[in-house]
């Protein structure tokens, strides 16, 4: 007998049959119905019915099919896009050897920051120099993780002094250039305006906020919504560079980038409460990447009023846990951040973000992001349940 996804393809079954296929709906095998839907995905008619059937496919049996090695090329293609890529999927199909070097490369050059981050916790990717190369070259990939890569190629043997020297002009190309007149303004009604925290808080030396969260299980890099790069390991780098500040132990010289963020750091360190305030607002982005952690909240806070400020920093800043709440306020409370849809799904994404703050912004969510979080256990419940709720209300809209 012929398998359906056959009779499919030579449009042997009648149309009935390929709307209920295009729903997931077929009484055959869950790898033979991936395959089909996947088949289906670009159908000028049933293409946009499979492609959502597709994005909610049951996570389970979707991780089982991304990881079989018998999986057709095509399934796998298109989960590895980066246009179809669930998160959940990612470990499964870079540890499947039947998805090919290509598709990773490919992928690489094309991933969202948050799946870049993702991607370089796994030891496929950092024992690669090709796929290290393509996300070296993707322009969503945030300093923080270019360190990452820059590391990792070097431990692979590779120079890796053009990359530095690349990120540095990168980085004095991305930091605006705001006039002094501006930044001196905006300084002088900041402090105006916060004059007594900053007097209260003035002997607080500086410490960077550590979040204490109740006690639960361990985040996975697959499952969890952040970013699990980036922030994440400035602390790891700061006490290696510090340690180690001219060598390795295997003789290798540390990226000067390292260097420049422990520069930033010792040098905020020594500082006051307002010297750090006018750090926050007139410095550079390796600082305030810093002062956005500070102990200190009004210090903390004044970043977000930097005119120097860019919407990468914001998005990035979003996605921490470690920060204050009235930071993720102060942004929540912007306009301006606001207007940025990256930034919205990062805030209602992170389990610190007060509820106050996240249920309002669920409406704006796209149908994917939906999806996404009423799966994520590290977010509130409520958020969840609203969650579930908008996305069958969206799903069923749209097979109307």
């Amino acid at each position: 007998m012929r398998r359906m996804i056959e009779m499919i393809k030579q449009s042997a079954i009648p149309a009935n049959m390929m709307r209920t296929a295009a729903k997931g709906a077929l009484s055959v095998a869950p790898a033979e119905m991936v395959e089909i839907l996947v088949y289906l995905s670009t159908h000028p008619i049933f293409g946009n019915e499979a492609r959502l059937t597709l994005a909610g496919f049951d996570q389970k049996v979707a991780k089982e099919v991304c990881a079989d090695p018998r999986t057709s090329s095509d399934v796998l293609s298109y989960f590895v896009s980066a246009d179809n890529l669930r998160l959940p999927l990612l470990s499964s199909l870079l540890e499947n050897p039947s998805v090919s070097e290509d598709m990773v490369t490919r992928l690489a050059m094309q991933a969202s920051s948050r799946v870049l981050a993702n991607m370089l916790w796994h030891p496929r990717v950092l024992n690669s120099k090709s796929t290290l190369h393509a996300i070296s070259m993707n322009m969503s990939l945030p300093e923080e993780d270019g360190v990452v890569v820059r590391s990792a190629l070097a431990n692979l043997g590779e120079n890796t002094e053009y990359l530095i020297e690349q990120a540095q002009l990168d980085a004095e190309a991305n930091e605006l250039s705001v006039p002094n007149e501006i930044l001196d303004a905006e300084l002088d009604r900041y402090v105006r305006d916060h004059a007594d925290e900053i007097a209260a808080d003035e002997d607080k030396p500086f410490d960077l906020y550590v979040h204490t969260a109740p006690s639960q299980p361990a985040e996975s890099p697959e499952t969890s919504g952040a970013v699990v790069g980036g922030a994440r390991e400035v602390p790891k780098l700061v006490a290696f560079a510090t340690v180690t500040p001219e060598r390795t132990e295997d003789g290798a010289v540390p990226d000067p980038s390292i260097k420049k963020k422990v520069s930033a750091f010792q040098k905020i360190s020594k500082l006051g409460v307002g010297q750090r305030v006018q750090l926050a607002i007139k410095g550079s982005k390796d600082e305030r990447f810093i002062l956005v952690r500070d102990g200190s909240k009004v210090v903390c806070v004044a970043v977000l009023e930097s005119p120097k400020i860019t919407d990468q920093e914001v998005e990035m800043f979003a996605t921490l846990k470690n920060v204050q709440e009235g930071v993720l306020r102060g942004i929540a409370g912007q306009r301006k951040f606001m207007r940025n849809y990256a930034v919205q799904r990062n805030l209602a994404c992170n389990p610190r973000t007060p509820l106050d703050v996240s249920l309002p912004i669920m409406k704006s969510l796209m149908i994917n992001d939906l999806r996404s979080m009423s799966k994520n256990k590290n977010i509130n419940d409520t958020l969840r349940k609203t969650a579930v709720k908008l996305y069958k209300q969206r799903s069923e809209k749209k097979s109307e």
